[in-house]
């Protein structure tokens, strides 16, 4: 079976590698050919062009920015894949587009299933993956090992555009808890306790014992942004697609709209590509606090359990 795999972004490298690295042959494109250097050290091979790839493989994996870059590359990918190829797109996308992608695909004979990931670009590269797909079921089971190839947590979640509506409404929820952390924890800093103790605090409730609060050390508690694992610019472009799905079907989103506007502020500041958490400090500055805990006090606290 011959694999392609176009976007070799800081997502998608992880996961071609990933695919090589589990045995698949591996055919690769990418906009910026030096990207391809390790991929080609491990043994895939270079595709001059998108119009190669989809001719030449079975099954195409996608990882691009966005509905727009994906439904350039539908275009080609429909003009050249033969009945029975599959194409498995991974980038976070509308639920409404890639519906009317996949009935233009079907109406060639080719399988298109959504299946958008989460875990960042250490978990691409490690295969700790959520999958989230969605499409014809028997499509997803007769390929499921190349997924699992890619992902640890594999999740058949319904029919077409499930896939992203699944992963919207994750990445929704996620963004939004973290201007809320941020709201509570200036709060508490301005009543008068220290970071570290009300981290602590807030850890060893009954919620925090699920260690839902771990991860404020990472990036907020220490005040440092960068690296990005995952941009301001990507989130914001997650929660748009969110709200645009939420106004075709009617639903109010006034907590997500409020946290979109706090992610577009954070644009407006330059911080489009600093990391997803940047726009708590936006809260923090609102308050008039200062949060900064050093690596060593964030290594006390967790050492207190």
């Amino acid at each position: 079976m011959q694999i392609g795999f176009i976007g070799l972004g800081r997502m998608g490298s992880g996961m071609a590698l990933n695919l090589r690295k589990a045995g698949y042959d591996v055919l690769i494109h990418d906009a910026r050919p030096e990207s391809a250097t390790p991929h080609l050290e491990a043994g895939s091979k270079w595709a001059d062009s998108i119009e190669e790839l989809a001719a030449k493989s079975d099954v195409v994996f996608t990882s691009l920015p966005g509905p727009k870059e994906m439904k350039v590359v539908a275009e080609t990918l429909l003009a050249n894949m033969s009945p029975g190829n599959v194409w498995f797109d991974l980038t976070t996308n509308s639920p409404t587009v890639v519906r009317e992608v996949c009935q233009r695909f079907a109406e060639k004979d080719i399988p298109f299933l959504d299946a958008p990931v989460s875990g960042g670009p250490s978990g691409a590269a490690s295969g700790k993956l959520a999958i989230y797909v969605g499409g014809e079921r028997s499509v997803f089971d007769q390929h499921q090992k190349l997924l699992d190839a890619i992902g640890d947590e594999v999740m058949y979640v319904g029919t077409i555009g499930a896939g992203n509506s699944a992963k919207l409404v994750h990445n929704s929820a996620s963004f939004a808890l973290r201007l809320m952390l941020a709201e509570v924890f200036t709060l508490g800093v301005k009543a008068g306790v220290e970071p570290a103790a009300l981290w602590h605090a807030m850890r060893q409730g009954g919620q925090g014992r699920s260690r839902s609060f771990d991860r404020l050390a990472d990036k907020y508690l220490v005040d440092n942004y960068e690296p990005a694992s995952f941009t301001v610019r990507l989130a914001h472009k997650d929660l748009g697609l969110s709200l645009e799905l939420a106004e075709q079907l009617g639903v109010p989103m006034q907590f997500t709209q409020a946290t979109y506007d706090e992610f577009e502020a954070a644009i407006q500041r330059g911080w489009a590509d600093r990391d997803s958490r940047t726009p708590m400090v936006l809260q923090n500055e609102r308050a008039g606090v200062i949060i900064k805990m050093t690596p060593e006090e964030v290594r006390e606290t967790l050492a207190r359990g």
